[in-house]
């Protein structure tokens, strides 16, 4: 028999029992550094996953039960960015626009002195596109081609209106009439804000 078997079997019952002890306490420590708190890390990590895996099913099937009134909601605001634009014309369109505003001002009585284009300016996703109007009339007429720019499918506004000095003719007052007519057009690809620099 090996002496070091021997030298345990004759050691006392207390000590047998404490070396017993202790190489079952070495075994369990073992077990649980090596085996039992890892295994507990990545239970602790897998539910954690799991439940975040949870939540955006929950989510991704609350979207698939809307799914319906979100398409129905996207065709609607489609519809009504559709007519939004057919209201903005495209840029092949502004010279027959603008031609059709000063044939309006001719067909309600009005004499277009002046038709002067003016620079476009850009403002995001539309760009204004104004013209410089001088017209000789009465305040009646003027007010019928007001009234006949409100009524163009497209959106056109009249601003900076000037009622210069009423003049006597043929017994009906003439005004010299300044204004702006402003048109809108959609622009595709707006340019990017420019980046304020530094003052150094």
């Amino acid at each position: 028999m090996d002496p070091r078997v021997e030298k345990v079997l004759k050691m006392p019952l207390y000590q047998r029992v404490l070396l017993l002890l202790l190489i079952l306490g070495v075994i369990a420590g073992g077990y649980a550094y090596f085996l039992y708190v890892p295994a507990q890390k990545e239970l602790a990590k897998q539910q954690k996953n799991n439940k975040k895996v949870l939540v955006e099913l929950q989510e991704k099937r609350r979207i698939a039960n809307n799914l319906p009134r979100f398409k129905a909601e996207y065709e609607k605001m489609k519809k009504q960015l559709d007519l939004a634009l057919n209201e903005l014309p495209n840029e092949s369109e502004i010279p027959n626009l603008l031609t059709s505003v000063a044939g309006l001002a001719r067909d309600n009585g009005l004499e277009v002195v002046e038709f002067k284009p003016g620079k476009e300016r850009t403002k995001g996703f539309y760009a204004e596109v104004p013209v410089s109007l001088k017209l000789k009339g009465n305040y009646h007429e003027m007010a019928l081609f007001c009234e006949a720019v409100s009524n163009l499918a497209r959106i056109v506004n009249v601003t900076n209106l000037d009622l210069g000095k009423p003049k006597m003719s043929d017994g009906v007052a003439q005004l010299s009439i300044s204004n702006t007519v402003v048109t809108y057009r959609f622009v595709e690809n707006p340019p990017a804000p420019k980046k304020k620099g530094r003052r150094k």
